[in-house]
C-alpha cells in the first residue's frame, strides 16, 4: 500500500482516526476529515505523519453539504494526488421514538450517513477508473443488517449504505475497483458515548445499565470492540490481497448478527 492516496471521512476520532493510523502505517498518504477541536486534530495529524513518514492533510468539509464533499475530494487530489482509497466513515446518530423523531434530524442523518458516500464515490471514480485500481470501503453497522428501535434514520441509512455498496461493486468491478462495507458492532466511540444518555431517556434505564442492556446484550463476546479492530478490517479490504473481495458487508460485531 506504499504511496497509495487515501481519503478517510469522519476520521478525527474513533474508527476513522484508527483507520488513518493503520493506513498511514502501511505507507498511505491520507486526508483526514471531520469535526472537533482543531488544535487536537492538528496534533494527531502531526503525530501520525511523524510516526509513519506519510503525508497527512486535513479537511474540515461538512459532508452534509454535497458541494463540500466534492470540494474535499478535489482538494485531496490537489494536495496528495489522485485518490486510490476512499473510506466513507462519517456518521452521526440521533435517538428518539419514531413519532417524536425530528424531521430535520432525519434529513441530516441521511445526508451524512448515506448521501455523502454517494457524492464522494462519484467524485473518486473517474480517476480510479482511469488508473484501473481503487478501493472503496463504506462503514455501515450491524444496524445495516438488522433493525433496532428508536433509530429509524440511522438504521435506514446504514441499510442504504449496504445497498449502495453492492450496486457500486457490480458497476466498477471490470475496472479493477472494489467496493465493500464493514458493519461494526458496539465500538466505544464518541457517537456511542453520546447515545448512552439518549438511550437512557427513551428506554427509562439508568445510564449505567444502558451499555450492557442496549449495546452488549446481543454480542456473544460481551465486550466492546476496539476501533483498531475495525480499522484492521478496513485496511485489509483496501489491500491488493483483497482484490477479489467486493460487494460484501463484513461484520466486525462480536457475533451480534449470529442471532
Amino acid at each position: 500500500m506504499q504511496n497509495r492516496i487515501a481519503v478517510v471521512t469522519g476520521s478525527t476520532s474513533g474508527i476513522g482516526l484508527a483507520t488513518v493510523r493503520e493506513l498511514a502505517g502501511r505507507g498511505c498518504d491520507v486526508m483526514v476529515n471531520g469535526f472537533g477541536d482543531r488544535a487536537e486534530i492538528d496534533r494527531n495529524c502531526a503525530e501520525i505523519a511523524e510516526r509513519s513518514g506519510s503525508r497527512i492533510v486535513y479537511s474540515a468539509a461538512d459532508l452534509s453539504r454535497p458541494e463540500e464533499a466534492r470540494a474535499m475530494m478535489a482538494e485531496a487530489a490537489r494536495l496528495l494526488g489522485p485518490v486510490d482509497i476512499l473510506v466513507n466513515n462519517a456518521g452521526i446518530q440521533h435517538v428518539a421514538a419514531l413519532h417524536e423523531f425530528p424531521d430535520d434530524k432525519w434529513d441530516l442523518l441521511l445526508a451524512v450517513n448515506l448521501s455523502a458516500a454517494f457524492h464522494t464515490i462519484k467524485a473518486a471514480l473517474p480517476a480510479m477508473r482511469e488508473r484501473r485500481w481503487g478501493r472503496i470501503v463504506n462503514t455501515s453497522s450491524v444496524l445495516g443488517m438488522v433493525g433496532a428501535p428508536h433509530k429509524p434514520a440511522y438504521v435506514a441509512a446504514k441499510h442504504g449504505i449496504i445497498g449502495l455498496t453492492k450496486s457500486v461493486s457490480i458497476e466498477v468491478a471490470p475496472h479493477g475497483i472494489t467496493c465493500n462495507a464493514v458493519c461494526p458492532g458496539t465500538v466505544l466511540t464518541p457517537i456511542i458515548e453520546r447515545q448512552i444518555a439518549q438511550q437512557a431517556e427513551v428506554t427509562g434505564l439508568p445510564e449505567d445499565r444502558v451499555l450492557q442492556a442496549v449495546f452488549l446484550e446481543k454480542m456473544p463476546t460481551g465486550r466492546l470492540i476496539a476501533p483498531e479492530e475495525v480499522a484492521s478490517a478496513i485496511a485489509f479490504l483496501c489491500s491488493d490481497t483483497a482484490g477479489s473481495i467486493t460487494g460484501t458487508a463484513l461484520p466486525v460485531d462480536g457475533g451480534y448478527t449470529t442471532h
